[in-house]
């Protein structure tokens, strides 16, 4: 079994508290730095664009009642130059970078070579860097560089258009990536189907409204490209991608299909999957990965976990368990309540069920009835805790009590 732990850098209220950013970047490089001494084998950081303080003010803000920044790491691969300097073995990985905002498909590609690259000429270049890649988690992140709709039709369609723009995103992306030199007309063009839509009537709708502006109304409705360029090739040329593991933020076989036509790509997936989508998935990308990455394992889908430990001599087993289960139970509901604005009783029982809560002891049985032996798990432990000496002591008490009997 892999054990990766997955770092938030999420700034936001705690217990009426929220740290500095200063602060936030120390308590990231002091658990990154014992993560690489404690023997995880990936430090994979969460990517945020655009301040969510800010986008409150806007009409119909994504997230009203969260207090603080969702994350603060902007550039993974400027952080990730200073932690490989500062590491001995650990890993850097994208979770997730967001491949629309800040320039689309094209400037990321050219960022990515840039710094394998340069990645390639430090001490570091036996340590691959794991770059995951999705269409980001909130909508006016993309909004800025032009990810809107541009037409009634779009609007209406947007909620089925959104896909298939990620889907030209990464067909641009990982041509470029691959070396090759390509113009707009050359990529697939975008074309929403009946099957692309949540139901007819959603459908309809939308063809209706495309009609109205003028389309010929057949099968399918033709989009413009999000992206209109000649033809370009991203330097530089001679990158050493051999140093770069891709994986795709995306639940979806077409888009795995798609990335793995241009190149060996992984998957993201989440502790709350239903086992039976874990194992489909697992299944067909035996048929679905690209040859060039060798066969299919299971290591090369990566699933977060959010991890609550209590190990607290002076309480039994029985105790320290509901202890955890307590903390679960209130970093959830302060975080989805911030989320949401409600509290939403089921989902929480959920999302507590399917963390590893409880003594050392009992989190070692929960991860043997719950995952796979040669699973890849992306352990959470700063989820809505800012107590930074709680948070190593829980990382840790894992790799030093759990891990070693796995």
């Amino acid at each position: 079994m892999n054990f990766d732990i997955f770092l938030s850098i999420c700034q936001n209220e705690v217990d009426g508290f929220i740290p500095s950013e200063k602060q936030m970047f120390e308590n990231f490089f002091s658990q990154v730095k014992l993560a690489d001494r404690l023997g995880f084998k990936t430090a994979w950081v969460a990517e945020t664009h655009l301040s969510c303080q800010v986008q409150k003010r806007n009409p119909f803000a994504v997230i009203p009642d969260f207090k603080g920044e969702i994350g603060l790491n902007t550039d993974i691969l400027q952080l990730s130059h200073l932690v490989y300097a500062q590491t001995q073995q650990i890993k850097m990985g994208s979770a997730i970078r967001n491949i629309l905002c800040n320039g689309g498909p094209i400037a990321h590609a050219e960022a990515l070579k840039t710094f394998a690259t340069l990645h390639s000429m430090q001490a570091s270049a036996d340590r691959k860097f794991e770059w995951g890649f999705a269409s980001g988690r909130f909508p006016f992140s993309n909004i800025p560089f032009g990810i809107r709709p541009r037409s009634k039709t779009e609007s209406v369609a947007w909620k089925a258009l959104t896909g298939r723009i990620f889907l030209q995103a990464t067909e641009i992306f990982m041509r470029l990536i691959k070396g090759e030199e390509i113009a707009s007309k050359d990529v697939t063009p975008i074309a929403l189907k009946p099957e692309h839509f949540r139901s007819e009537e959603d459908w309809q709708k939308a063809l209706d409204v495309y009609k109205a502006e003028g389309g010929s109304g057949g099968k399918e409705i033709p989009i413009p490209s999000f992206w209109q360029f000649d033809e370009v090739g991203v330097i530089p040329f001679d990158a050493p991608l051999e140093l770069i593991n891709f994986t795709i933020g995306a639940h979806w076989r077409e888009a795995h299909e798609l990335a793995n036509k241009y190149h060996p790509c992984g998957v993201f997936n989440l502790s709350i999957t239903p086992p039976e989508v874990i194992e489909a998935t697992h299944n067909y990308m035996k048929e679905v990965y690209n040859p060039a990455g060798g066969a299919w394992n299971r290591s090369l889908m990566p699933r977060t976990v959010l991890v609550f430990v209590s190990n607290d001599p002076k309480l039994s087993i029985e105790e320290n368990n509901k202890k955890a289960r307590e903390m679960a139970t209130k970093a959830n509901q302060s975080y989805m309540t911030a989320i949401q604005g409600t509290i939403d009783p089921v989902r929480i029982a959920m999302a507590v069920d399917n963390a590893l809560a409880g003594h050392p002891e009992t989190i070692l049985q929960q991860v043997k009835e719950r995952f796979h032996p040669e699973d890849r798990l992306m352990l959470w432990f700063d989820f809505n805790n800012h107590n930074g000496t709680e948070v190593e002591e829980a990382m840790k008490v894992f790799m030093e009590q759990v891990a070693p009997n796995l």
